[in-house]
């Protein structure tokens, strides 16, 4: 070989081993720039988590797909189940029955019409309080299904065309792990009516949606559920509205409702012999579940700061050395539901202590 081809050869290997070197370099430091290097890396931890607990190790994801998957909650971390709910008897039922058999059972809901399946969307909707989203952490919890707990703030991004990418990554990594469920609390926040002042990435993400929810490519066979919960449903696109046939009006609880609200609330406190449930639940008309807890709660407090101020705890702001035993409260009595501590404000304390108990 003579010595100038060497030569040639030789440049030729620099040069290569330099544009190599260069590419690298200028990766990292690009990388090193990436303002979401971060949460990339702590999405990626989280979704290896979250799949190694539910059990799909196997399953490869990119790196939008790991930034929802840090969204999805295991069934073991939520504490609330259908037999924790009262009043929405009629509502479980429905939903044992359209959603989460379909999802577990589909060769038995599985039809050539596809009209045994399970319905593409699902809306909560009524006033607030009323445990919209108690119910969906109980769907979560009886279903089995994965359950993605979508906030609207992950799906934005202030880079364009990411927030598209994500909501892509929503619907594949929902796909990969069906059947799968879909949660998206305050739905109309996100999805509501298009209007032609709308910003172009809203809009591009709400046509994103739509179309890998219910689109041209979507095919009968799958089992996944956008379940939504509202307390304002005429401000959700109508599109939206067609893709979630089954609705449900989580409405005030009636007489009946709060009964078996109020009786499974204090089904574990200590109450006086003769506790009037029926007199409770006539002063608490107009009650959502939210606000009949938090009289509970209140009402709840009164004996054990009783107990608590009787050891001495308004002298000394502390009970170093005192013996409690919580066998000594008195029990909760109909009374304590219409008395009024001056340092607290809550809505369902003024509102029973404006009743009389006559």
């Amino acid at each position: 070989m003579q010595p100038q081809t060497k030569k040639y050869i030789a440049d030729l290997a620099l040069f290569a081993l330099s544009q190599a070197a260069f590419y690298y370099a200028f990766k990292y430091i690009i990388s090193s720039m990436d303002p979401l290097k971060t949460k990339k890396k702590d999405a990626h931890e989280k979704s290896a988590k979250v799949l190694d607990r539910l059990g799909h190790r196997d399953i490869k994801l990119n790196e939008y797909e790991q930034v929802i998957a840090s969204e999805v909650i295991h069934p073991e971390d939520i504490k609330v189940d259908f037999d924790q709910i009262g009043g929405l008897d009629p509502i479980i039922r429905s939903l044992r029955e359209s959603v989460i058999l379909p999802l577990n059972h589909p060769a038995l809901f599985t039809s050539a019409s596809g009209l045994l399946g399970a319905p593409k969307g699902v809306l909560l909707y009524g006033p607030p309080g009323c445990g919209k989203t108690m119910l969906a952490k109980a769907l979560a919890k009886e279903s089995g299904a994965t359950f993605i707990n979508m906030h609207v703030s992950t799906l934005t991004d202030k880079w364009f065309g990411e927030s598209n990418k994500l909501v892509a990554a929503l619907f594949s990594l929902a796909h990969k792990m069906q059947p799968a469920i879909i949660f998206i609390d305050e739905i109309d926040s996100f999805l509501r009516e298009r209007r032609s002042n709308d910003h172009e990435i809203t809009s591009m993400m709400k046509a994103e949606f739509m179309s890998m929810w219910d689109g041209l490519t979507t095919g009968e066979d799958t089992r996944i559920i956008v379940l939504g919960a509202t307390n304002r449903p005429n401000d959700i696109d109508t599109a939206i509205l067609r893709r979630m046939p089954k609705r449900f009006n989580i409405k005030l609880p009636t007489e009946e409702q709060r009964m078996n609200i109020l009786r499974l609330m204090l089904t574990s406190t200590n109450l006086e012999k003769n506790f009037d449930f029926h007199r409770l639940v006539q002063k608490t008309a107009g009650f959502s579940g939210s606000d009949l807890k938090e009289a509970c709660r209140n009402a709840s407090m009164l004996p054990l700061r009783e107990y608590l101020r009787g050891k001495g705890s308004d002298t000394k702001g502390a009970l170093d050395g005192v013996v409690l035993d919580r066998e000594e409260v008195r029990p909760l009595r109909l009374t304590d539901f219409f008395q009024h501590d001056a340092s607290e404000e809550s809505s369902s304390h003024v509102i029973l202590q404006q009743e009389s108990m006559d």
